[in-house]
């Protein structure tokens, strides 16, 4: 078994090398009709299923961006202390990854497209999933980043009409990309390679005929991914402990890695505690939400502009860097308050520092670990590995929603430059173990993530 394993890794492996060393055109005459490359080609269907998917994103966006403008209505009204205000946002992590747990295989039963809607733990995984898996590769990073960009969007707008209207009113708006959503799901087709899985090989022809336009020509990739899939048919079954088997731990490391650094480097106490940090420091709330909600959607736009021509890596490192940056303002500002100098720049210095880690965050961290988990894991472990790395991803969020409030109560300026260090440790962990995967189809990402580590 392992045998046929390696040969099936070693025949995709000289495939892609010869591919790169022969470059096909992007048409080529068959029977004199011209067809275009299905690599190369991006149809309406891709766009507007894309597009559908995507509407989930901004729903989780959304999702993620209300505690922070609502805190202060909340505890007004309610009575609440900030700590318990903020169970919100505890409780948003933990449905996220119960959704998880008890969701493992939700993504490759008969209810297909459906599932993309299904809860806002799925979401995290399922849709860039689902976009990587309908997308030709030379548009795969941008389209993929989408998603980062509408959560980015989402978590804005929700910003912006969460420092104007009531808290009750920003929960009843939130429900509108829901439906949209909802009913958008209706219409997008389903994933080919999830038919190719299933047996379903007609239905997996037409389909990717349907995604790459009728005058493509798709018999190199149909033939690649029914092959691909077929050799993966017969060596394992999806399962958990499954994915603790040598030849996926560098995939599974990578993977659990960037997600945990996504976390534990300050996302959710930049994101849900933005108000209290500007208060904290003395400078308007309002007007401080507002400037990261323009910041954050400039930055994710600019990402997926960036991201198939300057590649994931380079993007992550950069990002990286920045929400270091970012921690280290923040954290000097309050140690300065803390000894009472530089009145006068601490809340200009902490606007910007907030500023920083979280324009640069949506640049790259925010949406290419999610584009990398949705590449590196063959058909046969995807659902199981998806579960266990979101998993990963939403406890690392819980932990720092939970322990946020009580670590800067301790030192507010110690708590920004742990993050910082913790950045640190990320950037070294990316320019040493993640590869560029741009511009390479998923199965030649898959079989050299698994060759690796034979």
């Amino acid at each position: 078994m392992e045998e046929e394993e390696e040969a099936i890794t070693r025949s995709l492996l000289l495939k892609q090398k010869l591919d790169s060393n022969h470059q096909w055109s992007s048409t080529s005459d068959h029977g004199g009709v011209q067809l275009s490359e299905s690599s190369s080609t991006t149809t309406s269907i891709v766009v507007l299923s894309t597009l559908v998917a995507v509407c989930g994103s901004f729903t989780f966006g959304s999702a993620v961006g209300y505690s922070s403008p609502s805190e202060s209505g909340i505890e007004e009204e309610l009575g609440l202390t900030l700590a318990e205000a903020m169970g919100v946002s505890e409780t948003f992590c933990i449905l996220g990854w119960l959704a998880i747990v008890f969701s493992k295989d939700v993504w490759w039963l008969d209810l297909g497209r459906f599932l993309v809607g299904c809860g806002i733990g799925v979401l995290s995984y399922v849709v860039p999933v689902y976009i990587s898996e309908i997308t030709p590769k030379n548009v795969r990073g941008a389209f993929t980043s989408l998603s980062e960009l509408m959560i980015g969007c989402g978590k804005a707008l929700t910003f912006l009409i969460g420092s104007l209207v009531n808290w009750r009113t920003v929960a009843l708006i939130a429900i509108i990309p829901c439906l949209v959503h909802l009913l958008g799901l209706l219409f997008i087709p389903e994933s080919p390679r999830w038919l190719a899985k299933c047996g379903r090989l007609k239905e997996f022809e037409a389909m990717l005929q349907i995604l790459r336009g009728e005058n493509a020509d798709i018999s190199q990739e149909a033939a690649d991914i029914i092959e691909y899939t077929e050799n993966l048919r017969g060596i394992s079954v999806d399962g958990v402990l499954h994915l603790f088997q040598g030849k996926y731990a560098y995939s599974v490391v990578v993977a659990v890695g960037l997600m945990a650094f996504q976390e534990f480097g300050g996302l959710n106490g930049f994101s849900f505690y933005t108000s209290s940090i500007f208060e904290l420091a003395g400078f308007s709330s309002k007007i401080g939400i507002i400037a990261a909600a323009v910041v954050q959607i400039l930055m994710t736009t600019l990402g997926v502009l960036l991201i198939d021509k300057c590649g994931r890596r380079p993007l992550l490192m950069i990002s990286m860097a920045g929400t270091c940056l970012g921690c280290v303002l923040t954290g000097f500002s309050f140690f300065l308050q803390d000894l009472h100098i530089g009145k006068e720049i601490i809340p200009i210095l902490v606007l910007i520092g907030v500023l920083v880690y979280l324009g640069s965050f949506e640049l790259g961290m925010g949406g290419i670990p999610w584009i990398i988990m949705s590449e590196i894991f063959p058909i046969n472990i995807k659902s199981s590995a998806g579960s266990l790395v979101t998993l990963v991803n939403w406890m690392s969020s819980g932990v720092v929603s939970y322990a946020f409030n009580y670590v800067l109560e301790w030192s507010s300026a110690g708590t920004f430059f742990i993050f910082a260090v913790i950045c640190g440790m990320g950037i070294i962990f990316i320019y040493k173990l993640i590869p560029e995967t741009k511009g390479r189809t998923l199965e030649e990402i898959q079989a050299s993530f698994t060759h690796i580590h034979q």
